[in-house]
């Protein structure tokens, strides 16, 4: 299994929706970053949407890639046809074996029916150019949900993307999420997080960690992944809450990522 670095590990570098920074993350310094703290591979998803990358771009692309070693995996939301199509041709055009795709937009929501239909029209283009989609467990469906959508389109060719938070927001725990989609899972999100009873007693937090200071049990998850012989990559993503200032939550969100990649290193290798 290889270990990589997503783009939503530096979502704040990158610039988060309300909090700007100065000098938001290009495309190629990421790579760097990845290359520096020794990721095998990249996942480069809708916050830096690569379908908005010219030709050229898109070459410069996947030349920086390959000269630091690196296979880039291709990421997108909204499960709009064209628009899935549009990024199966550039995970052909750079190399990546899937397409991680959130279903859901903040515009458009399909029904299940609708998402079915989708996929199933899809799949003769992910034969036709042998690449796969996988799709994360977002807030809105219920383990169950996306299981039933594999199996009523074509286990072969549509996987799991499992993060190991998302599904908290529709009221599921870890545990009970991983024993249902480890067996289709293709792609694996490590986000670890904690889960903390607030000073009042009158409720609970959630929040995110450096990989290995949470709740998430990342050395039974890689084990078990393993497995079943299925997972192409684990892609380090990360939540840090904001300082402040965008420059100190910056700073705190690059330390993050090394002190991750230490610890995950020893894990995978």
């Amino acid at each position: 299994m290889n270990l990589g670095l997503g783009t939503y590990a530096y979502a704040w570098a990158i610039g988060v929706s309300g909090y700007p920074p100065k000098r938001p993350m290009p495309l190629l310094q990421f790579l760097d970053k990845a290359s520096r703290y020794e990721f095998d591979c990249v996942q480069i998803a809708d916050n830096l949407p690569l379908h908005l990358l010219t030709d050229r771009e898109l070459t410069s692309l996947k030349e920086e890639a390959d000269e630091l070693g690196l296979d880039v995996e291709v990421g997108m939301r909204g499960l709009l046809e064209t628009m899935v199509i549009k990024y199966l041709e550039i995970a052909e055009r750079l190399g990546s074996p899937f397409v991680r795709l959130v279903i859901d937009t903040r515009d458009y929501e399909p029904e299940l029916p609708e998402i079915i239909k989708i996929f199933r029209k899809l799949i003769p283009v992910l034969k036709d150019k042998n690449i796969r989609l996988a799709i994360e467990n977002h807030d809105r469906f219920l383990a169950h949900t996306f299981v039933e959508i594999i199996n009523e389109t074509d286990p072969d060719w549509i996987g799991i993307c499992l993060d190991s938070v998302n599904s908290l927001g529709a009221g599921q725990g870890f545990y009970e999420v991983a024993d249902k989609l480890l067996p289709y899972t293709i792609n694996l999100h490590i986000k670890d997080y904690f889960i903390r009873r607030v000073d009042h007693n009158m409720g609970f937090e959630i929040g995110g960690t450096i990989a290995g200071k949470g709740m998430l049990p990342i050395q039974w998850l890689l084990e078990e992944t393993e497995k079943y012989n299925k997972c192409h990559s684990a892609i380090l993503e990360l939540w840090p809450r904001p300082e402040k200032e965008i420059e100190a939550t910056i700073r705190k969100e690059e330390l993050w990522v090394e002190e991750s990649a230490k610890y995950l290193r020893e894990l995978i290798r």
